[in-house]
């Protein structure tokens, strides 16, 4: 008689689809601030971009392509409810305390100022967000099957630095193509992506993919 139990969801793979779920949800809102890198001008949102590209390397890594793309997958339903409920808030009337004085008044009107996102950027981060993830976890997972084991930093970086290219790519084309020159955003966004990939990836891939090990091994 087969079995009728649930299969038991590793914890470290619970723990990272959580994290994941939550940066897909926040990436949107830290883009709202530009951020000094030396010379260069990158949206804030960079940082939440590359962690999940760092998660889902290191899901990946742990536990296959296949579930790192059904990650990649499940993560358009966070990123799809976090912009319905946005939307909604946006259209339902504010309290009146929040009218009634300038300093609220000024508070709703940064609020969604904030939160506002036109069509266009909306679509932009669906299709940037999961071309560019998808395609982060073929080429780790297609560098693993070409070298094995060794080199998860070379792996991790190379899938990250093509991904966050990508992404870039797409991102600026659908969300500012015909509104104002894009040449100079991509090449500022696509160096300091390469920059940030090239520094941080590595070491925050093989302390997650270790946090991970250690996570599943440890008494349940």
């Amino acid at each position: 008689m087969p079995s009728t139990e649930t299969p038991a969801i590793p914890p470290a793979l619970f723990l990272f689809s959580l994290f994941y779920g939550g940066m897909v949800c926040i990436a949107g809102v830290l883009g709202n601030k530009l951020i000094a890198l030396g010379p260069l001008t990158v949206e804030g949102g960079i940082f939440a971009f590359l962690l999940l590209v760092i998660t889902s390397s290191a899901v990946a890594e742990l536990y296959g392509q296949r579930i790192a793309t059904r990650l990649v997958r499940f993560g358009f339903v966070p990123l799809l409810g976090s912009v319905l409920l946005i939307q909604l808030l946006l259209r339902i009337p504010a309290a009146p305390a929040m009218t009634a004085d300038p300093a609220s008044a000024a508070r709703l009107a940064a609020y969604a100022l904030i939160l506002s996102q036109g069509a266009r950027m909306m679509l932009a981060g669906f299709v940037s967000y999961g071309i560019s993830q998808s395609l982060n976890v073929t080429i780790f997972s297609w560098l693993k099957g070409r070298e094995g084991a060794p080199l998860l930093w070379l792996r991790a970086g190379v899938a990250s630095i093509a991904s966050q290219i990508v992404d870039t790519l797409l991102f600026v084309t659908i969300s500012f193509y015909g509104v104002f020159p894009i040449a100079g955003i991509m090449i500022g966004q696509m160096i300091a992506k390469v920059v940030l990939s090239a520094v941080l990836v590595p070491p925050l891939i093989y302390m997650m993919v270790a946090f991970g090990r250690r996570l599943d091994r440890a008494p349940r």
